[in-house]
């Protein structure tokens, strides 16, 4: 399974066009193999994100914003707990990945 996350290219929110720069850094900087999928490109995409976000981490009300994250067809979660996940340490887990340390016997 390949992580998936979910981007706006065009969105004119300069938060938004951050976060999916975080997280797209992030990956890249920790060489996790990821794709990006612009759900501004592809109606079928955006509409296959919303659908397969969960219900209780929908909003309120309208949609859900860029960056969204999955592990192939797992939902993995937003920036914000994307970020939560950062700041912790729990990256790996938070993707659904096994730790890079885990792997190599430190």
């Amino acid at each position: 399974m390949v992580i998936r996350v979910f981007i706006a290219s065009s969105s004119g929110f300069v938060a938004i066009k951050k976060k999916q720069q975080d997280v797209v850094r992030f990956l890249e900087a920790n060489k996790i193999e990821f794709e990006e999928v612009d759900i501004t490109m592809s109606e079928e995409q955006r509409q296959w994100m919303y659908k397969n976000i969960p219900p209780e981490k929908k909003p309120a009300q309208g949609n859900p914003l860029p960056p969204q994250i999955f592990n192939g067809d797992r939902y993995c979660g937003d920036y914000d707990s994307f970020f939560e996940s950062k700041e912790s340490n729990t990256v790996f887990s938070f993707l659904g990945l096994k730790s890079r340390l885990a792997s190599t016997g430190f």
